[in-house]
């Protein structure tokens, strides 16, 4: 399928790839190096390796040429030569990617399969705030859930626990929206401004500062 959203927000580009090649098809449109083609060998699962060739696929195609990713030492991804700050992320058969060469940034993802109600104890804390609407409480709870994976991301992944360094402001989960988030750990506070999105059965959270 390819791209299926190319658009900039605030100076930065946003970009989408749904999954629906097979390993040879994704291969052969990429070039890649020996320590690329190594890293794509030492995975085992095949799935893994064609969300691995996904992301290779939507990043060349948003820069217009052959780029590549690299990670420092918190495994947070850069495109190497550091002409990009990015973020990436994937979850079923969608891959995504924030890239800018001004600000940070930070997406996240997922595909809303699960009874992430199960694991509401590890992420969402005592001053927040999920709705009573149980149509709308799996939704609310994947927002929270993505908005702090961005606020993760955008941090470096540094010193953060999703339950006691992160929180969201209260908000009634809309199709589409901006909530406020904040991050406080060791290093300070900080305030960031998040938009969210339920796409045909994603919800999708960035951010970029």
């Amino acid at each position: 399928m390819g791209v299926i959203v190319k658009k900039e927000v605030n100076d930065c580009l946003m970009g989408i790839w749904e999954i629906k090649e097979d390993f040879d098809s994704l291969y052969s449109r990429l070039n890649l190096d020996d320590d690329e083609i190594e890293t794509l060998n030492s995975f085992k699962n095949e799935s893994r390796k064609i969300e691995w060739l996904s992301v290779r696929a939507l990043i060349n195609d948003m820069t217009g040429r052959d780029s590549r990713i690299i990670y420092n030492e918190f495994h947070k991804p850069f495109l190497k030569g550091n002409s990009f700050n990015i973020s990436i992320s994937h979850s079923h058969k969608l891959t995504s990617i924030m890239m800018s060469k001004t600000k940070r940034v930070g997406i996240d993802l997922e595909y809303m399969s699960h009874k992430i109600s199960n694991l509401t104890h590890k992420f969402i804390n005592h001053q927040e705030l999920i709705t009573s609407d149980p149509d709308m409480k799996r939704y609310h709870l994947y927002i929270h859930w993505c908005a702090k994976e961005a606020m993760y991301k955008i941090c470096d992944k540094q010193d953060i626990n999703f339950k006691e360094n992160l929180s969201i402001s209260p908000f009634e989960p809309k199709q589409d929206g901006c909530i406020k988030g904040r991050v406080l750990n060791i290093h300070g506070v900080e305030d960031f401004r998040i938009q969210y999105k339920n796409m045909n059965g994603y919800a999708i959270a960035w951010t970029c500062k």
